[in-house]
C-alpha cells in the first residue's frame, strides 16, 4: 500500500522532469518529508487549459488533495480512505473505473515510507496481547535517485453547498495506484534487513518508468486492454530500501531527517 511518501522536488525541478508546459507558481508546495492522506500534493496530468482556445490537452503540473472523491459521491468524507486503488481492479471498481479511463496523472515523490513489524510484537499481537505492535519504518526510493513516479488517478467533485463561481466549490482530489510488492532482489537492500520489497510489505505504489509516462498521461487513450496493460509492474531492481527514524510515524513529524539512513533498525524486525 501507500499511506505516506516524501516530496521535496521544488516545482521548477519537477517541470524539468516530466516537461511540463503550465504550472502556477501560486500553487508551489513546500517540501514535504511527511505527505499524509488528505494533504496537498503535486500531480502530473495532461488536460485543456481552462477557457483556452485549442482542445488539445497541455502537460501541467497541479496540485490536488490525497485521497480520492468520486464525481458522484454525495460528501466527501470518504476521501481520507480512497487513498490507494488496487492495479488488479481500478478499471472495473464505481470508485475508480471513470478517472482510470480518461484522468490519469502522475504523482512524484522522493519515495515513501513502510513499516514492518518486530517479530516479538507481532505475536503478541496474533495472541491478542498486544493490539498496537511497534514497527519499524523503511524508506523505499529509486536506487539511482530519480524521482519515484506513481501512477495515480484524479477526480472532480462538486460541493452542492457552494455557490457557482466559489473557488472552494470544485474539489481536485487523487489516489495511488498500488500492485503486488517485487519478489526479487533490491537493487540496494540493507545488510541486516529486507532483501525484496515483498519483505517489507505485500504491496507497493506503481512506479511508473520514463517510456510509459506520455501513455499513461494521454487522455485519448481509453482502450482499458491498453491501459491496463501499462499497469505492468516496473523491472525489477531499480529500488533501495534502508530503515529511518520512528519519528515518521507521527505526522507532525516533517523534516529531511526523516529520510535519513540509520545504521540499523530502531525496532527488532523480522530480519
Amino acid at each position: 500500500m501507500c499511506g505516506r511518501y516524501a516530496s521535496s522536488r521544488r516545482p521548477e525541478d519537477l517541470a524539468g522532469i516530466f516537461e511540463i508546459d503550465k504550472w502556477d507558481s501560486a500553487e508551489a508546495l513546500e517540501a514535504d518529508w511527511n505527505v499524509a492522506p488528505t494533504k496537498e500534493v503535486y500531480a502530473v496530468l495532461d488536460r485543456p487549459l481552462k477557457d483556452a482556445d485549442s482542445p488539445e490537452p497541455v502537460r501541467q503540473l497541479r496540485t490536488l488533495k490525497w485521497g480520492l472523491v468520486p464525481s458522484w459521491s454525495k460528501t466527501p468524507e470518504g476521501g481520507a480512505r480512497m487513498i490507494n486503488a488496487r492495479a488488479e481492479t481500478v478499471h472495473e471498481k464505481p470508485s475508480y473505473r471513470r478517472a482510470f479511463a480518461a484522468r490519469r496523472c502522475i504523482l512524484p515523490a522522493d519515495g515513501y515510507y513502510e513499516w514492518v513489524t518486530a517479530q516479538g510484537e507481532r505475536e503478541l499481537e496474533v495472541e491478542g496481547k498486544k493490539k498496537r505492535p511497534r514497527k519499524q519504518p523503511y524508506f523505499v526510493t529509486p536506487a539511482d535517485g530519480s524521482v519515484f513516479a506513481m501512477a495515480g488517478l484524479y477526480e472532480f467533485w462538486r460541493d452542492r453547498t457552494r455557490a457557482d463561481g466559489d473557488p472552494a466549490a470544485w474539489w481536485v482530489t487523487c489516489s495511488v495506484i498500488t500492485t503486488e510488492a517485487e519478489t526479487g532482489p533490491l537493487g540496494v537492500a540493507p545488510v541486516d534487513g529486507p532483501q525484496s520489497l515483498a519483505d517489507i510489505h505485500p504491496r507497493m505504489p506503481l512506479m511508473l518508468t520514463p517510456d510509459r509516462w506520455d501513455a499513461w498521461l494521454d487522455p485519448s487513450r481509453q482502450s482499458v486492454e491498453e491501459l491496463r496493460g501499462l499497469l505492468a509492474p516496473p523491472p525489477e531492481g531499480l529500488m533501495r530500501a534502508y530503515p529511518v527514524s520512528t519519528a515518521v510515524s507521527n505526522v507532525r513529524n516533517n523534516s529531511p531527517e526523516l529520510v535519513a539512513e540509520l545504521d540499523g533498525p530502531e525496532v527488532g524486525t523480522l530480519f
